[in-house]
C-alpha cells in the first residue's frame, strides 16, 4: 500500500477505535446503572450505609450549597437591575430571580457543588476499596458489592439532592430579596407580592425533579469510576477526577434535555 493511502486509513482506524471505545463505555455504564437500580429493590438493603450516605450528601453538603445559592440570588438581582433599569422594567426583577433560581440555578449549582464534594469522595472511597482488594473480600463474605456499596448511595443521592435544592431555592430567593431591599431600594411588600405572583408550583416541582436526576447521575458517576479503579493510588486519583468531570458534564447535558422537555412548550 502506498504512503498516500496510509495516512487517511490511519485516521479512519483511529476514529473507528474511538467510536467503538465510546460505545463500549456507554454500554458498560448502562449495565452498571441497571444493576445498581435493580439492587435497590430486592433484599437485603443496607440501611446503615444509606443513612450515612444521606447525612454525607445532604446535611454535610448544606453549608456550601447554602452559601452558593444565597450569593447567586444576590448576583442575579444586581445583574438584572443593571439591565432592567435601562428600560424602566426593574419591577420584573423579583420574577427573574425566583424563576432563575427555581428552574435553573438552584438545581444546577447545587448539583455541581455536590458533584465536586460527594462525587469525588464516593469515587475515592470505592476506588481505594477496589485497589486494595476490599471489594473482593466482600464477595468472599457473600456480600454483593453492588448492594452494599452502590445501591444505598444511588438511592441516598436521588433523595437527598431535592431537599438540598429546595433549601437552595429558598436561600437564593432570600439573597435576591436582601439585595433588592437593602441595596436597590425595593419595597419589601411589593417584592414579595411580585415573587408569589410569578412563581408557580410547577416551576418548583420541575426543579426538584431535575435535582433527583442530578443526584442519581452524581452517585452513579462516583460509584462507577470508583468501582473500575485500578493501578494503585494513581488510578484512584484518575478515577476521582474522571468521576467529577463526567458528573458535571452529564449534569449540564441532562439539564438541557430536561429543560427542553418541560419548558419548551
Amino acid at each position: 500500500m502506498t504512503k498516500e493511502f496510509k495516512g487517511p486509513l490511519l485516521w479512519v482506524s483511529l476514529l473507528g477505535r474511538m467510536v467503538l471505545n465510546a460505545i463500549q463505555e456507554a454500554g458498560a455504564l448502562a449495565l452498571f446503572a441497571l444493576r445498581g437500580i435493580l439492587s435497590i429493590f430486592y433484599p437485603p438493603f443496607y440501611w446503615r450505609i444509606f443513612i450515612g450516605s444521606m447525612i454525607n450528601i445532604g446535611y454535610l453538603s448544606l453549608p456550601v450549597v447554602a452559601l452558593t445559592a444565597l450569593f447567586s440570588g444576590g448576583v442575579i438581582a444586581l445583574q438584572s437591575y443593571t439591565g432592567m433599569a435601562q428600560y424602566h422594567v426593574d419591577s420584573a426583577i423579583a420574577g427573574i430571580v425566583v424563576l432563575a433560581v427555581t428552574r435553573e440555578l438552584g438545581p444546577v449549582l447545587a448539583g455541581l457543588m455536590v458533584a465536586g464534594r460527594v462525587g469525588a469522595a464516593m469515587a475515592a472511597e470505592i476506588g481505594t476499596m477496589q485497589v486494595t482488594n476490599q471489594i473482593d473480600a466482600l464477595r468472599t463474605l457473600s456480600t454483593n458489592p453492588m448492594k452494599y456499596l452502590v445501591a444505598p448511595r444511588l438511592l441516598a443521592a436521588t433523595i437527598a439532592l431535592p431537599f438540598l435544592v429546595l433549601i437552595a431555592d429558598i436561600l437564593g430567593v432570600l439573597g435576591g430579596f436582601t439585595v433588592s431591599i437593602m441595596k436597590l431600594g425595593f419595597s419589601p411588600q411589593g417584592y414579595i407580592a411580585a415573587t408569589f405572583n410569578t412563581v408557580k408550583f410547577m416551576d418548583i416541582t420541575i426543579g426538584l425533579v431535575k435535582a433527583g436526576a442530578f443526584g442519581f447521575l452524581i452517585a452513579l458517576m462516583g460509584c462507577y469510576h470508583g468501582y473500575r479503579s485500578k493501578g494503585g493510588a494513581q488510578g484512584v486519583g484518575a478515577s476521582t477526577t474522571a468521576a467529577v468531570v463526567a458528573a458535571s458534564i452529564l449534569l449540564l447535558v441532562f439539564d438541557y434535555l430536561l429543560t427542553d422537555i418541560f419548558f419548551s412548550k
